[in-house]
């Protein structure tokens, strides 16, 4: 399972790609990656481009994939509940951030109730993509033109470090356990430095997929319609068309493991044959069976997310789960 080169190195100044653009640090992730001695990885961050964002979407409204039912549960049917936690006042103005928003139709549950209960407060989504927050602002537009909305464009603590100078307290949303796309170790780090660009008394509330048995895992991402195979599959047909690859994607097999004592769900592509692949002038080898790790996607429950959370300023108040017990909102605080 030995990487082969060329004898020249990539050469970007020269590269025809078939979209014409090369993005030099998405290069960088993938050679990187396939070049782990062990285990060649890729970056599931490059996932969405136009394609695997249509999969996605495609993916939440599969019947195995319970994730975000689940926590739409929760904002439909226990949005007070989710109110009564966070403990707000109707003397203050609050600002309720949240990271990642996407198409806002969990979030719209609790900024009408906190709106007709009478809560004060800003909305303020921030994503990477500018094109999905201008779909958002236009659906808040018309379905709730009350609101005050003021999207921000950027990285996450980009944007959170400035919120920080604001003199109202926050509310940071981060939901649909993207956090468990992260290490424990990346998760804790990832909380850290939201920890840094809060304030004492500043709440969190985080969304995590918890722990539960592999029948009711494991289909999730190996669906029997095969839409998450082809959306880890369509990867390796964006480096093909961004950097200039040649994978064969009818060679590979998606592969997903998990077992609930770990509470960890992998996502792999299997090589169905020694190959060598070439992307921007660097070839790799593939040993038939050798894996690519895709992605990884941890399962929560109290004792794992203390564990994260120790040393980084944020404590627990309680969880909310949704009616089968499936997914949990943790209400966090900034102390």
């Amino acid at each position: 399972m030995q990487q082969k080169e060329k004898n020249n190195a990539p050469n970007s100044n020269n590269l025809n790609t078939k979209s014409g653009i090369l993005n030099q640090t998405f290069l960088s992730d993938v050679l990187e990656g396939l070049s782990h001695p062990k285990q060649k990885t890729l970056p599931s961050k490059y996932f969405y481009d136009d394609k695997g964002s249509e999969l996605f979407r495609s993916i939440m409204a599969l019947p195995e994939y319970y994730l975000t039912r689940a926590e739409m549960d929760i904002f439909q049917n226990k949005t007070i509940e989710l109110i009564t936690t966070l403990a707000l006042e109707k003397t203050i103005d609050y600002n309720l951030v949240e990271l990642g928003p996407g198409d806002g139709t969990k979030t719209i549950h609790l900024l009408k109730e906190l709106l007709q209960q009478g809560y004060s407060y800003d909305y303020l989504p921030i994503d990477i993509s500018q094109h999905a927050l201008d779909g958002l602002v236009s659906m808040l537009a018309k379905e709730v033109p009350s609101l005050t909305v003021k999207p921000l464009q950027g990285d996450y603590f980009v944007k959170l470090s400035k919120i920080m100078s604001y003199r109202r307290p926050k509310i940071v949303l981060v939901l649909g356990s993207n956090i468990g796309n992260l290490s424990d170790n990346e998760a804790a780090a990832f909380i850290e430095q939201l920890s840094a660009n809060l304030n004492p008394g500043d709440k969190i509330l985080l969304g995590v997929d918890l722990i539960k048995p592999k029948e009711i895992v494991l289909p999730a991402y190996s669906d029997a319609q095969g839409v998450t195979a082809a959306f880890n599959l369509n990867l390796l047909d964006r480096i093909n068309r961004e950097l200039a690859g040649d994978f064969d994607h009818s060679q590979f097999e998606h592969k997903a493991e998990y077992e609930a004592a770990e509470g960890v769900a992998r996502s792999y592509l299997v090589s169905k044959t020694a190959q060598t692949v070439t992307i921007c002038g660097q070839s790799f080898y593939f040993d038939q069976g050798e894996s690519i790790h895709m992605e990884i996607s941890r399962k929560y429950n109290d004792a794992v997310i203390n564990e994260i959370l120790k040393n980084t300023g944020i404590n627990i108040l309680t969880r909310i789960m949704d009616s089968r017990q499936l997914f949990a909102d943790y209400v966090l605080i900034r102390s």
